[in-house]
């Protein structure tokens, strides 16, 4: 079996701003309902959830305002 070709998308997922929205608020809601203890627990929820549709400073940006949210 040979490898099927992938075409490489000419603009990266996280330039969707409406997904990375979507994206956002699923993470702040697992999160939200996980009540995580560290900022590693925070990181593992939202890598999980925004896998990897995102770079790695929206994954950053995310987890950091999750984590703010749930400071609050």
């Amino acid at each position: 079996m040979h490898p099927q070709p992938v075409e490489p998308s000419s603009t990266p997922r996280s330039a969707a701003p409406a997904r990375v929205r979507y994206l956002h608020q699923l993470a702040a809601a697992r999160v939200t309902a996980a009540r995580p203890r560290s900022e590693q627990q925070i990181a593992d929820i939202v890598r999980v959830t925004v896998d990897d549709e995102v770079d790695t400073r929206t994954f950053a940006a995310i987890v950091t305002d999750v984590s703010d949210d749930l400071r609050r």
